[in-house]
């Protein structure tokens, strides 16, 4: 690793969107030979830089130099003829085609007109093994090798596009632990050949294993460039976060939420999905509040999923009011008292085209069947009931949804799955991007619920939430439930330290 100078610098970058800044003044820099982690949580403002670097979004105000000398990128083509190239998580390769053919598409050695296949699998064949000192059939397609494989063959087809910074956006999020360590080896080989490679993930034990510098950014804005070797572990998640331990140590402690001593509504044991969530044990009683805390990628929201069947448990148990389950689908675990308040209200939550009374009874007629249509006095009579017991506003059961602020959106996902009357309430960053009084709703309402014997799984970024309405606590990093807290222990000073591990 170099320091004399950086191959890349960025300066008082600023980036604006209508309503958002983005990008306040935020400072980056690479240099050649180094792997470089860009850290921070849900909105920090890393997918705005990385575009930005690459070219999809233009600078409104500040500098980017390249080796020294002014670059102004105007598409994605422009910075990998520059030598920046990136491989996405979800890779953009072509899986019915064979490897080599991946690498070199669009640039395939021809021979007299037409596309000569041995140099093409010759130079195919060189390229990895010399590259990223790995050994493959170029021949045979590349959807008949694994994920990791794929990842290495993106890195190779961006090699050949003579990449001299290489971006990897999450590349560990869909591998195993050994999948990780052979793709950490390929990241080694590159940096001592002298490649630049940024690291972007949220896998903390992942940066202090292969990174050797550490940019933070939160709310858009600079926190700060440290070497990795000489930042504590808590220090980063404080950083990230933007929450000082000695603060929090004078932050009030938490009462007892009601119904603790109920008996469990659901048991976890030794639950996992490979590529998800490590195995986990978790126990929901009715009546209580289960909160999950982790930084975002810790598994949070795969814990949720297996939960709600979702996604597919390969491996452990699931056990339901005593009797063993096992949940493949959503329908499923709806037909078993559990309802799922997605973390993404525009995507998995809210129908923007439908009406409030619409979104609000979508989920009850579906249970019941489309060939059992609810009439329209009966959706009236419920979308005003819900209207007035969550306080939605404007309360017109006939406006569309899409109208509606953030927060009344969220309410209206919760009248939508409280119409089901769940016995099992899983909320996935249920105040996320709404104001300070839709948030203290919320969070009566959930302790409402949880007292009239709603069990109610709550899974929130911020620590003061999740400590606020909690009766206990799961601390996930890198999607391993790594410590369980209860009474005394439910502080944030003691969320932040598990979190951080190590």
């Amino acid at each position: 690793m170099s320091e004399n100078r950086p191959m890349l610098q960025m300066s008082g970058i600023h980036k604006r969107f209508p309503g958002v800044h983005a990008l306040n003044d935020v400072r980056f820099r690479m240099f050649a030979g180094e792997v470089h982690a860009l850290m921070g949580e849900n909105g920090a403002g890393k997918s705005t830089l990385i575009k930005v670097l690459t070219g999809v979004y233009p600078v409104d105000e500040g500098s980017v130099e390249w080796e020294g000398r002014p670059l102004h990128l105007r598409s994605p083509l422009e910075a990998q003829q520059a030598g920046i190239s990136t491989v996405y998580q979800e890779i953009n390769l072509c899986p019915n085609l064979s490897v080599a053919e991946n690498i070199f598409i669009g640039r395939e050695p021809r021979k007299f007109g037409k596309i000569s296949w041995k140099a093409m699998n010759r130079a195919a064949e060189a390229l990895l093994a010399e590259r990223l000192n790995v050994k493959l059939d170029v021949t045979k397609p590349l959807d008949t090798y694994s994920v990791a494989v794929q990842q290495l063959v993106a890195i190779a087809r961006a090699l050949n596009i003579s990449a001299r910074l290489l971006i990897l956006d999450e590349p560990t999020s869909s591998l195993d632990r050994d999948e990780t360590n052979k793709l950490f080896e390929v990241m080694r080989h590159l940096k001592k050949q002298g490649l630049a490679i940024l690291f972007v993930t949220h896998f903390l034990d992942q940066v202090y294993e292969v990174s050797d510098r550490i940019t933070i950014l939160r709310n858009g804005r600079f926190v700060g460039e440290y070497l990795t070797d000489e930042l504590p572990r808590v220090e980063l998640v404080q950083k990230m976060i933007g929450k000082d331990l000695e603060l929090l140590g004078g932050m009030p402690k938490r009462t007892a939420a009601p119904g603790e001593a109920k008996p469990p509504y659901l048991r976890a044991s030794g639950l996992g999905r490979k590529g998800g969530v490590e195995p986990f044990d978790l126990t929901i009683g009715s009546g209580e509040i289960v909160g999950l805390a982790g930084l975002l990628g810790s598994g949070r929201t795969e814990t949720a999923r297996l939960l709600f069947g979702a996604d597919r448990a390969d491996q452990g148990r699931l056990v339901i009011e005593g009797r063993e389950i096992r949940l493949d689908s959503p329908r499923k675990a709806i037909d078993r008292g559990i309802a799922f308040c997605s973390e993404n209200r525009k995507t998995e939550g809210i129908i923007e085209d439908l009406t409030v009374r619409e979104n609000i009874i979508l989920a009850l007629q579906a249970h019941r069947g489309w060939f059992r249509a609810l009439s329209r006095r009966r959706q009236e009579e419920i979308a005003d009931e819900y209207i007035r017991a969550l306080d939605i506003k404007p309360p017109d059961p006939e406006q569309f949804i899409r109208n509606l602020s953030g927060g009344n959106q969220q309410k209206v996902i919760l009248a939508r799955w409280l119409l089901m009357n769940p016995r099992l309430l899983i909320l996935d960053e249920p105040t996320r991007g709404i104001d300070v009084g839709a948030k203290a709703e919320i969070q009566k309402l959930v302790l409402s619920l949880s007292g009239e014997g709603m069990a109610v799984l709550f899974i929130s970024s911020e620590l003061e939430e999740v400590v606020r309405v909690s009766s206990r606590i799961a601390v996930l990093r890198d999607r391993r439930h790594v410590r369980h807290l209860t009474g005394d222990d439910i502080q944030q000073t003691t969320i932040m330290q598990a979190i951080a591990g190590g």
